[in-house]
């Protein structure tokens, strides 16, 4: 096949997301419709619409009519298509309801499983193990499967995981679609929708990079890496593991060795391993100082040195691949040095010792930031909730809050005895949903454990007297005030007051004056008596 359809097939993908996002970004702007309310770990100034992957799954739509009108002989080659195209789409809807009502990561996981599994039942999937450097093939079997499973699940969600920064995710799934579409034109495999796909992805880049107009969201981000993983299966000489599906791994070297060691972290610490925090790679660089657009841009230009690998990885039929691992550890190691977070990556003995000494405080913490959520669908103001707030950080161990809301603040402290502090300060949401301080004592109570461990006159203990404890239960506590608000329905984009209303409770009251006026109504309709005598009735 010449090089012209898989052009067209990219300017086609190219033109329906330029104009489809233009009508988004209008309609966004005129109604909020597809604005949510983003999360802590979100820190852009303005409500960002999350719905980019709705354009690129109607580019994926397009390019495939667009295939079937002008090359059907294409399609023919290929009988997997409908099994593609419904399970991506699937999966896209899958992330696009968390994007307006968030499922969970349970109910995500198990939807995901869902898919993959039915892919696996329509006979797509990694059947064979093709041993380096021999010619010898092993048959899977059921092992397949359940490979095939991991690989589908895994990909969906490292590509959802990188996309913290503006771009990140779409630039990266950009060089992954140029080189699967390469391979599948190599093997003739589902080329031209991939070069549609990739040709989305450039135009949905002018809208996502720095500063960034249109987020993937959940749906686009699903949707990308559920192709990614499906179209590597393709490509790989029916489900025989060898270049085709290793290609794509070094492009995703640095996100990879990034998530994995997020939820090592995470899973030590004993918080959720699907949980946000901003302890990535592309956090670090922001807390150095860099722009947005030059940490997208470093990214970039390191995960090109990666392209080139899998390209190389692909083209020797594997028999680079040792090289090109050797090679890859030793650019990680370099960037590790020199970007200064080589101890975070590394100092596994440490994290190990601290974190299991973390783990019950941290239950605690996640126990008072669940309560606080969902507190907040059950006040009238922002007053009752930082009331709530303040027994919370009692419990915690805290001596100090401060909250700074558009109609001023309020403070709770209580003694420290002179003490030494940790302190913090959380601007949530650029300011928007308060600026909140908290204080903690440096408790240094057990901290030599060769030392016999004293009574100390707090009301509660555990202190939270290590800086990372401090810094994880700090942010847990932001995290509740910031999810209590959603639960009530405030605003998107107003500045929060301490006589905001809520409008959670007044909802709910609403709802049950609506149902006590119901009741009544139908017993004064109703000639029998009441069942009841009418002083029992409270």
């Amino acid at each position: 096949m010449s090089f012209w359809p898989i052009v067209s097939c990219g300017l086609v993908g190219m033109g329906i997301v330029f104009l489809l996002i233009r009508l988004l970004l209008k309609a966004s702007a005129a109604t909020h419709l597809f604005q949510r309310g983003g999360d802590l770990h979100h820190t852009h100034q303005q409500p960002v619409p999350r719905v980019g992957g709705l354009a690129l799954a109607a580019a994926f739509i397009g390019v495939e009519v667009f295939i079937a009108a002008i090359w059907p002989e294409h399609r023919a080659g290929t009988p997997d298509r409908p099994v593609v195209l419904v399970s991506s789409l699937a999966m896209f809807a899958l992330g696009f309801w968390d994007d307006f009502k968030p499922l969970g990561a349970k109910k995500k996981l198990a939807g995901q499983i869902i898919i993959s599994v039915i892919v696996c039942a329509f006979g797509i999937g990694i059947q064979c193990f093709k041993i380096p450097f021999t010619s010898t093939i092993i048959q899977l079997g059921g092992w397949g499967s359940v490979l095939t499973v991991l690989w589908l699940v895994g990909m969906t969600n490292l590509i959802n995981l990188i996309d913290g920064v503006d771009g990140l995710a779409g630039g990266i799934c950009l060089m992954l679609m140029v080189l699967l579409a390469y391979v599948g034109h190599q093997s003739g495999t589902m080329e031209l929708l991939v070069a549609g796909m990739a040709g989305a992805l450039l135009s949905f880049l002018w809208f996502n990079f720095p500063p960034a107009r249109i987020y993937l969201g959940d749906g686009g981000a699903y949707f990308l890496g559920f192709q990614v993983g499906l179209f590597a299966i393709l490509s790989s000489h029916k489900g025989t593991v060898f270049a085709a599906l290793i290609a794509p791994l070094f492009v995703l070297a640095l996100p990879i060795l990034d998530t994995a060691l997020a939820i090592l972290r995470r899973g030590l610490r004993g918080l959720p391993i699907f949980r946000p925090d901003r302890k990535h790679l592309h956090h670090h660089l922001l807390g150095m100082g860099l722009s947005r657009r030059r940490v997208v841009l470093y990214f970039y230009a390191v995960t090109l040195i990666f392209l080139v690998m899998g390209f190389a990885a692909f083209w020797s039929r594997g028999q680079l691949i040792p090289v090109l691992l050797g090679v890859s550890t030793l650019i990680l190691l370099v960037c590790a040095g020199r970007l200064h977070f080589s101890r975070e990556w590394f100092a596994v003995g440490r994290i190990v010792g601290n974190s299991l000494e973390m783990r019950q405080e941290i239950h605690y913490a996640l126990t008072l930031m669940r309560w606080l959520e969902l507190e907040g669908g059950r006040h009238n103001t922002a007053e009752e909730l930082w009331s709530d707030l303040v027994f919370a950080a009692q419990r915690l161990g805290f001596v100090s809050a401060k909250m700074t809301l558009a109609d001023g603040e309020r403070i709770w402290e209580q003694t420290n005895g002179g003490q030494p502090t940790h302190s913090v300060v959380e601007v949530l949401h650029a300011g928007r949903l308060g600026t909140l301080e908290l204080k903690a004592a440096h408790c240094p109570l057990g901290a030599d454990p060769a030392q016999p461990r004293q009574e100390c006159d707090r009301l509660f203990c555990p202190c939270v007297s290590d800086a990372k404890v401090f810094e994880i239960v700090s942010e847990l506590l932001a995290e509740g005030w910031v999810k209590g608000l959603s639960k009530s329905n405030h605003a998107e984009g107003t500045p929060l007051r301490f006589d905001t209303k809520l409008a959670g409770l007044q909802r709910r009251l609403q709802c049950n004056y609506s149902g006590l006026a119901a009741r009544a109504s139908s017993l004064k309709a109703s000639p029998e008596p009441a069942p009841y005598p009418l002083e029992t009735v409270r």
